[in-house]
């Protein structure tokens, strides 16, 4: 009979352990999405504040690109708006739109050989470049992320779990059509 309290007990304390196991690795699972989300938005808003400086510098050689500095300043508004806590998909499509924004200041710049030449532009050309970088490498972080957490909400034994940690799948960062890669600008 002692065996038998033994053996329950012990199958009791199992099942709560793999329980708590289960818990917390999804758990964890989701803030670390939560978290990689959150390195898109802060790469998104660098972006976002890089822009009004190459702006303003472009401002000074082609005052009369009045439309494409509009543009940017609707674009730069989307995205922060976006970044401070749109889903997924209106992250992406505020990150398509400010490109788009991005893509036709350096399009007026081309026009402008002292523009180009200009210090200033090429730093902030340069810090551009590195954002980009940055945010591609945050998007992919972000996916990984992600993926892991997918994987463990649809696998057993972990999916088992998910509805007591009140986790699910997330959504992946899919750049909207066309926005695979970061624009390119010759220079």
């Amino acid at each position: 009979m002692i065996w038998i309290i033994v053996i329950v007990v012990v199958l009791l304390v199992l099942l709560v352990g793999i329980g708590v196991v289960g818990f917390n690795k999804l758990r964890t699972a989701d803030v670390e999405a939560q978290e990689a989300l959150g390195g898109i938005d802060v790469q998104l808003t660098r972006r976002a504040d890089l822009i009004p400086n190459l702006v303003s510098t472009v401002k000074g050689y082609a005052t009369h690109e009045r439309a494409v500095f509009d543009e940017v300043t609707a674009a730069r508004a989307a995205a922060a708006g976006a970044a401070k806590g749109g889903s997924v998909a209106d992250k992406a499509a505020a990150d398509a739109r400010l490109d788009n924004a991005i893509v036709n200041v350096m399009a007026v710049a081309e026009a402008y050989p002292d523009l180009k030449a200009s210090a200033n532009f090429q730093q902030l050309q340069a810090e551009l470049s590195d954002t980009e970088n940055k945010i591609s490498f945050a998007r992919q972080f972000y996916n990984d992320a992600v993926s892991t957490l997918n994987k463990l909400v649809t696998t057993i034994p972990w999916m088992f779990f998910a509805g007591m940690a009140k986790v699910g799948q997330r959504e992946f960062y899919k750049a909207p059509e066309g926005q695979a890669t970061p624009p390119t600008v010759q220079f």
